[in-house]
């Protein structure tokens, strides 16, 4: 049986991501370390871990399977997933693969150097956009479609 996992600290598509778990009957696992309002949506678990560096990532990594689908903004979690056999949904749609996950890993890795070693680069990225949603949406409907025909 599929279940949707959701890196919720600091996910901008929780409401999506619930919506389209509702449409396809899917149980979603909402996990972080607290702060968010439960939802009333009884196919929707709030799962709050302890305070700690990368506890809600480990409780997801610890379950995400074949035939799940995870969506997070964290790399090394999504490696972890991908190894595991879950589809994995960066917050933009982009599909985390284990024909690229390799490759997003080393940039991650590079690009933290790069930060480090120089402390004016320190740029936040470009913010998430009203198409950012839309591809997420059409991706995360996708994967699910795609994990329940196994």
């Amino acid at each position: 049986m599929t279940a949707l996992y959701i890196d919720a600290d600091a996910c901008p598509v929780k409401a999506e991501a619930e919506k389209v778990a509702t449409r396809h009957k899917v149980h979603m696992f909402v996990v972080s370390n607290g702060g968010l309002r439960p939802s009333q949506n009884p196919l929707v678990e709030t799962v709050i871990v302890p305070d700690g560096p990368d506890v809600a990532d480990m409780w997801i990594a610890e379950r995400a399977t074949t035939g799940d689908v995870v969506v997070t903004g964290d790399i090394p979690l999504a490696a972890k997933c991908v190894e595991a056999g879950a589809r994995v949904l960066k917050h933009n749609g982009e599909a985390l693969t284990a024909a690229n996950i390799g490759n997003v890993l080393a940039t991650r890795d590079l690009m933290a150097d790069l930060r480090a070693a120089d402390p004016f680069r320190q740029g936040g990225g470009k913010g998430f956009t009203k198409a950012d949603r839309s591809r997420f949406l059409e991706a995360l409907e996708r994967e699910l479609r795609a994990a329940a025909r196994g």
